[in-house]
């Protein structure tokens, strides 16, 4: 329930747990200068000095330790980060490419190409339920955002 609320899916809490117990002591905790290697190493490029301050706001008994739910407070901040703009940076030049005339919007037909991309076991029905969800306003095209919210869910 906490690691959902600060943006954390189930399986990366596993995947962050079998890491933090890989180098926590016996009392589970981890030194803070241990961090930001241990981040290296789940392939998180952080920069020490961004990596000092989130540790200095979520060390709040200033120990020098983290526990697991700190561990993940921190890795939550680059996972998340680095995802949703990874994700919004694809998207965007999608996007681009299939409005080809720089319109803004791509029509509902483009989009079912784009989805029979993307899953070619989809039925002409649901390529329709889905259009149907995502062009609320019956426009028969849809916007960056829209497109955005739709692909990210």
């Amino acid at each position: 329930e906490e690691m959902e609320s600060i943006g954390l899916e189930p399986d990366q809490v596993l995947v962050l747990k079998r890491c933090f117990d890989g180098f926590a002591d016996e009392d589970g905790a981890i030194p803070a200068d241990n961090v930001g290697s241990i981040l290296a190493m789940m392939g998180m490029k952080v920069k020490p000095s961004a990596l000092r301050e989130i540790i200095d706001e979520i060390d709040e008994d200033g120990s020098g330790l983290l526990e697991f739910g700190e561990f993940c407070q921190l890795a939550a901040k680059f996972l998340v980060e680095e995802d949703e703009e990874a994700l919004k940076k694809e998207l965007k030049e999608a996007f681009r490419i299939y409005d080809k005339e720089c319109m803004g919007y791509i029509s509902t037909d483009t989009l079912k190409e784009i989805l029979r991309e993307l899953d070619n076991k989809l039925s002409e029905e649901d390529l329709d339920n889905i259009i149907e969800e995502v062009d609320e306003d019956g426009s028969g095209t849809l916007d960056f955002d829209e497109f955005m919210e739709m692909m990210a869910g």
